[in-house]
């Protein structure tokens, strides 16, 4: 089966972090961290609905202002999804630009920024362009806990660990995946058309195999014999994504619980193991402990990166170090 969508990292393993998912078969992308985005094309990024920014150290975060100078002029809004505090330093980016060109005949694009507790979304704020990016408080959404997006399709969830200061990671999920065999539309002498969104959401809601699918006026055809023929389900991919953690015990469980199962793991491993010390100093993970950690939750593939400039000739050794760990049975002791 094809998937839905195409998980990339920005940059190469010692730039700064951040994954780009790219919807395949829509005009949209959702973004993990605002880092160094120059890889990206402006094509790309005028996609981006939704960016999640796990914590605003410069390199998760300086990328902002390419995002917000090439989606200025357009008309979908902006979502931005961060930790406590958030919305307070995107609002002072926003008050570091002249905005005397922008008024009430200026195209309405909208920057919506929710900040993420780890419990729901504790605050909400709006910043227009037809008002230069004033401030609004809006009502916070009430979603279960560790939701943080969800649509007919996709989730998003998160969760906060301990970096010295809170930092959220994040996992995408599909939902139910439903195909289209066009070989057997094909046969059945049905077209390919807007109807089989309609049919695929009839699936995901469970509506019974009698339910007529309207292809066109006067032709219909039942969901069972679309489901027998022509449709095929299975499990949504699950791509999570995880930067800037010391390795403890309420962290790492943390991350175990929302990697659960995944297909893709994307987690920073910037320092190798014999430097253990250094890494707990500075609140990260090595090698081996991220190894030990996708291990732990069962992921499928894992992709360390987020290395440190010290390997910078060692990369090698990184990705090794992780592998391993990712393939034997024996953890690194957490510290008490």
């Amino acid at each position: 089966m094809t998937w839905l969508v195409q998980p990339s990292l920005v940059n190469e393993p010692f730039s700064d972090p951040g994954l780009f998912i790219d919807f395949r078969f829509d005009r949209r992308a959702l973004l993990f961290d605002l880092g160094d985005l120059t890889p990206l094309s402006p094509r790309q990024l005028v996609r981006v609905t939704h960016a999640f920014v796990s914590h605003t150290h410069m390199d998760h975060f300086a990328g902002f202002d390419r995002v917000l100078r090439v989606c200025l002029h357009r008309t979908a809004p902006l979502h931005l999804i961060g930790p406590a505090g958030f919305a307070n330093r995107v609002e002072h980016k926003l008050r570091a630009y002249t905005l005397n060109l922008l008024d009430e005949d200026s195209i309405d694009f909208v920057i919506v920024v929710s900040e993420f507790s780890g419990a729901g979304f504790d605050r909400v704020c709006e910043f227009r362009a037809r008002e230069a990016f004033r401030r609004r408080e809006m009502p916070a959404v009430h979603l279960s806990p560790s939701l943080l997006l969800d649509e007919e399709e996709f989730r998003v969830e998160g969760t906060v660990l301990d970096h010295g200061i809170p930092c959220l990671a994040f996992a995408f999920e599909e939902k139910l995946r439903v195909n289209v065999w066009r070989e057997a539309l094909r046969r059945l002498g049905l077209p390919v058309g807007p109807w089989l969104r309609e049919a695929k959401r009839a699936v995901r809601q469970g509506a019974p195999d009698n339910s007529q699918v309207c292809i066109r006026d006067g032709l219909a055809i039942s969901l069972g014999d679309l489901k027998q023929y022509a449709l095929r389900t299975a499990r949504g991919q699950k791509i999570a994504y995880v930067v800037d953690l010391a390795y403890d015990e309420q962290n790492v469980e943390k991350v175990v619980a929302l990697a659960r199962d995944a297909d893709q793991l994307f987690i920073e491993a910037p320092f190798l193991d014999v430097d253990a010390n250094i890494a707990a100093e500075r609140w990260h993970l090595t090698a081996r402990q991220a190894g030990d950690i996708a291990k732990r939750a069962g992921v499928r593939r894992l992709f360390p990166f987020h290395f440190s400039a010290r390997y910078r000739d060692r990369a090698e050794e990184l990705t090794r170090e992780a592998q391993e760990a990712f393939s034997v049975s024996e953890s690194p002791e957490l510290p008490d």
